[in-house]
């Protein structure tokens, strides 16, 4: 037999027989590492530990509590899904079942379709399987002995399946016990191996092959996890992530509303329009010494967008228009006939801002900031809420610079971000390095220089600040730019990718911007995009769900509510509200004939911060009695103690540093 050298992940490397299996292997090394490996790892990829390990590389053992063991358990509870629905209901067809983020899928064919009633069922005799800890055990078969075995089986879809896979791949098929299913694998080594931490979460719709014109099966959605504690946070977060979905806290706090003859924009309401402008404002107002505020036009003749490079690489997500006339008599030679696309990004009205006037290189470097409203086509399936829209708000801004100034550039632009996160809440915060894409423009050696000096910029922005964590995105750069991106986590742990630093060589050469040079000769500027929060529609939806609708005072659309006992107290109320109306604060007065637990109650509902409770007695002694939201304790106060206190609770946190700074 053939011998073989293997590299482990000490740095140890030692001679093996090819023939040798990755569960022989492990069995060498400890009968512990035996009991608990799932998988082996061959240059990085999993393997069953029932393969001949076959040729040199580096191997690792893989054991179930390994990070990259949950992506097997999922697709074996998806095995073990079709053949506890198959036991159950014979006679139903199995279709596909792959692994998803946070767990699992497969589709059934049958006459009825499942519903959330049957899970129980279900889920008792998939425990039932996992109980036996029948081995997990792989054949592979030629294509008619596949497509006889699955017809004669009345698997019609796991025939055609068979014809699909292309000739000069192996069908295999994996058993566990005696029901088997077509599968790439791997697998781990037997059904016992899942664990009970798995539950299953909904049913849906699907066309087979996501056709239309195709029959309708029942998909069967679950979760999987190595252990019960995991499994429970993650329905944990699922929970909370319910309670906090902006879409249900828009509705009761009255701050927007979706509708179809607007699909994919936002109908912004009094309350929720306060918001989006009190974020503008603080953005406004940390750009405000370094940034010019520009507006670029939103419609454009397309031949803009074709010297861009967005016609032709990003056409299918643009929205092209021409006048309705021009629509409505085409053969008129007086109509203008021109195509015109609203604009979907920024960047090409910054640089004809740029270009307009000469510019030397010691005006350089020229910082151009949008709250640009731009439209992206979604398809209407992927819309969702705040968080997936057509046409939403950047805080777009461009940097015109010289090579030089590039590296400073983008660390001034990462402590900007960093320091807007903050303040946001956000103290957890990713940034990878996105690289070239397979379609992009521009040639090597640009894109090599570019990545560099974001990979120089990233190693020096994690070392200056521990915050920071950092991480690869291979291939996922923009056309025209390697890019980095920011990920935060919320408050229940989520992750959220919104700002965004991009270094652009192409676009000033396409479209010819250029600045006279110290020895007077035109120059091509580097321009980098970045946006902060990015979609300020977005970044309101991620807000609203990591603070569940309970804001801090400085950001609350509405701050105060005004609430009265007694009508005797009416009129001090509105003296109140005046008072807190005349130091800045977003107050109302509630006047209204109910009684005090029902008005705190209705405003807690809508999250109102503070509510200030005055009957008779607190117009006597010009006091207050203040609620917090979320609390059950009333705080008596004078009325100039209150005002004094939400006043400073309610200045940004922006404007108290540049106070204590002045």
């Amino acid at each position: 037999m053939s011998q073989i050298s293997l590299s482990f992940p000490d740095g140890s490397q030692r001679s093996y027989d090819a023939a040798t299996t990755g569960a022989a292997l492990a069995e060498s090394i400890s009968k512990s590492l035996a009991k608990k490996a799932v998988a082996y790892t061959l240059d990085g990829a999993l393997r069953d530990l029932s393969d001949p390990i076959g040729k040199s590389g580096k191997i690792e053992i893989v054991t179930r509590d390994d990070k990259r063991a949950l992506e097997l358990i999922r697709h074996d509870a998806a095995h073990v899904l079709a053949e506890a629905v198959q036991e159950l209901w014979p006679g139903t067809q199995v279709t596909i079942g792959p692994v998803i983020e946070n767990g699992f899928y497969y589709d059934f064919a049958r006459n009825e379709p499942f519903t959330p009633d049957d899970f129980p069922a279900i889920e008792k005799k998939m425990r039932e399987i996992i109980g036996r800890n029948r081995p997990f055990t792989k054949e592979v078969w030629d294509r008619d002995r596949a497509k006889k075995v699955f017809g004669d089986k009345g698997e019609a879809y796991k025939v055609e399946l068979i014809d699909a896979i292309p000739e000069d791949q192996d069908l295999r098929i994996y058993y566990q016990g005696d029901w088997f299913d077509l599968c790439r694998g791997p697998h781990m080594a037997s059904t016992g191996q899942i664990g009970n931490a798995f539950k299953l979460m909904r049913v849906a719709g699907a066309y087979w092959r996501g056709d239309a014109n195709n029959p309708m099966l029942t998909r069967i959605y679950g979760t999987a996890w190595a252990d019960q504690a995991q499994l429970d946070n993650y329905l944990h977060v699922l929970e909370e992530a319910e309670k906090r979905d902006h879409r249900r806290l828009g509705r009761e706090m009255d701050l927007f509303h979706f509708q179809e003859e607007g699909p994919g924009v936002v109908f912004w309401h009094a309350k929720g329009w306060k918001m989006f402008q009190n974020l503008v404002a603080y953005m406004r107002r940390r750009l405000a010494d370094d940034y010019q505020e520009v507006n670029a036009p939103q419609v454009l003749d397309k031949s803009l967008w074709e010297t861009s490079g967005h016609w032709g690489w990003y056409q299918e997500n643009m929205f092209a228009v021409k006048s309705a006339y021009a629509f409505t008599h085409p053969e008129d030679p007086e109509a203008d006939q021109r195509v015109f696309a609203l604009k979907p990004m920024n960047c090409p009205g910054h640089v004809q801002i740029f270009k307009h006037g000469l510019k030397s290189y010691r005006d350089l470097p020229i910082r151009l900031a949008e709250f640009g409203y731009v439209h992206r086509y979604e398809a209407s399936g992927a819309l969702h809420g705040l968080m997936r829209v057509r046409g939403f708000t950047q805080d777009d801004a461009h940097h015109f610079c010289t090579e030089e100034q590039l590296e400073a550039e983008i660390l001034q632009i990462n402590e900007l971000m960093m320091s807007v996160y903050k303040d946001f809440g956000f103290e957890e915060v990713v940034v990878k390095l996105a690289t070239r894409p397979e379609k992009r423009v521009g040639t090597d050696a640009m894109w090599d220089h570019a990545e560099d000096i974001l990979k120089s910029s990233l190693a020096r922005m994690a070392r200056e600040d521990n915050r920071i964590k950092t991480g690869i995105n291979e291939g996922e750069g923009t056309f025209y730019g390697p890019k980095f991106e920011y990920t935060l986590r919320d408050a229940i742990g989520r992750e959220w990718q919104c700002g965004t630093t991009q270094v652009d060589f192409n676009l000033p050469e396409r479209f010819g911007a250029f600045y006279i040079d110290s020895d007077s000769e035109k120059k091509q500027p580097v321009m980098v995009h970045r946006a902060v929060v990015g979609s300020l529609e977005r970044f309101l939806g991620i807000l609203i769900e990591s603070h569940a609708g309970h804001f801090p005072l400085w950001f609350a659309p509405l701050q105060v509510v005004v609430a009265t006992i007694t009508s005797d107290a009416d009129e001090y109320a509105l003296k109140v509200t005046k008072k807190l109306k005349a130091a800045g604060l977003q107050v109302e007065t509630d006047l209204r004939n109910e009684k005090i637990n029902y008005k705190v109650r209705e405003h807690s509902l809508q999250k109102v911060p503070v509510i200030l409770v005055c009957g008779r007695r607190e117009a006597e002694e010009e006091t207050v009695n203040m609620r917090r939201l979320g609390s059950q304790n009333q705080q008596a106060m004078s009325l100039a103690d209150a005002i004094a206190a939400l006043v400073e609770e309610a200045t940004p946190p922006d404007v108290k540093r540049a106070r204590e700074a002045a």
